[in-house]
């Protein structure tokens, strides 16, 4: 994960933990509806602007990871109570912060948040991190303290891109199985534009290697989808 040396909102983006952005295709079940910013994009996979602009680092060598926001009500298993800090400004509280179903609490620990549906917090987020623990908020927040934004918000490492520089998606190379992308998921990552608003803890981000977030889980089957993927062999331009 990330550090977040002014606030205890440590978001467990993906680069400290394992399973965020699936290598494979979508699978039964999940849910390959694209996204609402790219419901009218048709472009092909293999973008003719990659060799229109200037890129960003050597072409072909970006790895694009994506993580997304769990929502309670697609997850079940038995109910676990957990304790944390029942707001920001804290770290590694012991304030008992309800009981939630195993699932959710799994993938909040791979993802780093997830939204509440049942109960007194109902609305609130469950966020989580290796450094701060479980908390309440009202959000899922970057680094300075901001909500993230869907197709918008993304990390990287310090070293290759700096907090606040703006890049597109403008090749989304192949999958982990060496597939190309699908027409449909790659126009929306091309047509979204990224903020690095989060920076990689030393060593967990890894060079040429970017983690950008794609929003709420909008139905069970979601870490299925082809939308949660890694983008292997990508190239990035200005935005």
């Amino acid at each position: 994960m990330r550090p977040r040396a002014s606030l205890a909102a440590a978001l467990a983006l993906c680069g400290a933990v394992a399973g965020c952005g699936r290598a494979a295709g979508s699978s039964a079940g999940a849910l390959d509806v694209p996204p609402p910013t790219a419901t009218a994009v048709s472009a092909p996979a293999a973008s003719p602007e990659a060799g229109k602009v200037r890129p960003l680092g050597r072409p072909g060598a970006w790895r694009i990871t994506t993580y997304y926001t769990a929502v309670e009500s697609l997850h079940g298993g038995k109910r676990k109570a957990v304790e944390g800090c029942p707001q920001l400004h804290c770290s590694h509280g012991k304030t008992p912060l309800g009981s939630y179903p195993e699932e959710f609490l799994a993938i909040i620990q791979e993802e780093g948040s997830g939204r509440i549906t049942s109960g007194p917090q109902r609305g609130r987020y469950l966020n989580w991190s290796h450094s701060v623990g479980y908390w309440l908020d009202g959000t899922t927040r970057d680094s300075a303290g901001h909500p993230l934004r869907p197709w918008t918000s993304a990390a990287a490492d310090r070293s290759v891109l700096a907090r606040g520089q703006r890049f597109a998606i403008v090749d989304c190379g192949r999958d982990g199985n060496g597939h190309r992308i699908e027409v449909k998921v790659c126009a929306a990552f091309r047509k979204a534009r990224w903020t690095v608003t989060d920076l990689f803890r030393p060593g967990f981000g890894g060079q040429n290697h970017a983690d950008v977030y794609i929003g709420e889980e909008t139905g069970t089957g979601f870490a299925g989808s082809p939308f949660y993927t890694t983008l292997s062999g990508a190239t990035l331009g200005p935005s």
